[in-house]
């Protein structure tokens, strides 16, 4: 990914974080969120997922209706979200990104991430307009 495409995606989504509610921020700072261009080949393989920009973003850890004492010690949960599966989405149908559509897609990804926290699964989300 080139700088320039880097550093408006990186405005746009502080753009979105800066008007996401108090309990998102609440929520990202009990798992962290990070930025990455694609996902690694190691997350792509585990994922399905067959190109590097299929995959928009991820929750890795343990679902808060999952937890017990017996996961105590285990690595700390983390929503990473990826610029160019993201970009992807958000492209038209003659491959350009718009402001608002890339802004929703930000915003759509990280909703989306932080409801798997919550351990609410894929097909949930997708009931709920989140898949």
């Amino acid at each position: 990914m080139n700088p320039r495409t880097r550093e408006r995606f990186d405005r746009e989504l502080e753009w979105v974080l800066e008007r996401m509610p108090p309990l998102v921020h609440e929520l990202i700072e009990r798992v962290p969120l990070h930025v990455e261009d694609y996902p690694s080949a190691e997350v792509l393989e585990r994922t399905g997922a067959e190109y590097r920009d299929d995959l928009c973003g991820l929750f890795t850890g343990i679902p808060v209706t999952e937890r017990s004492v017996e996961h105590s010690g285990t690595l700390p949960d983390v929503v990473t979200i990826y610029r160019e599966g993201i970009l992807a989405a958000a492209r038209d149908r003659h491959g350009r990104v718009g402001l608002g559509r890339l802004r929703r897609e930000i915003h759509t990804t990280i909703l989306h991430e932080l409801a798997h926290f919550h351990g609410l699964t894929e097909e949930e989300l997708q009931e709920l307009g989140y898949g």
